[in-house]
């Protein structure tokens, strides 16, 4: 077995180490070849989810995280959509809207600009 010296130059800085030859190339056999594993089959994306709509009770819309109330956007008697807005609530200085999960009459507002509501507390009560 023998020492052999090299120097390799890695990003223009030179660096000289010593590498120990420990057996001839004549009595080393080639590896044999390794089988491939197959590829696995592609999994089809998930689709996003779609952004979570408030809980709904008996009609009754709750707010989903902890916060305070910035807007109230309805109020007794209108008639709301799926989807639309319906309070605003800020937590942690990002404002949250609440959205109608389905369409009906609101007939009660349980909240004013400024409540400070918790997670399941009751918003709005659609009919």
């Amino acid at each position: 077995m023998s020492i052999k010296k090299f120097r390799i130059v890695i990003d223009g800085v030179a660096h000289d180490v010593e590498v120990e030859e420990l057996g001839s190339t004549a009595s080393v056999s080639a590896p044999a070849p390794v089988k491939a594993a197959p590829a696995p089959a592609p999994v089809a994306p998930k689709p996003a989810a779609p952004k979570p709509a408030a809980p709904v009770s008996a009609g009754a819309v709750t707010a989903p995280l902890q916060g305070t109330v910035l807007d109230v956007c309805v109020n007794v008697g209108d008639t709301v959509t799926a989807g639309q807005n319906l309070v605003v609530i800020e937590a942690m200085k990002m404002e949250n809207e609440v959205v109608a999960p389905a369409g009906g009459t609101v007939t009660a507002v349980s909240v004013k600009k400024g409540d400070a509501v918790s997670a399941g507390d009751p918003l709005v009560t659609i009919g």
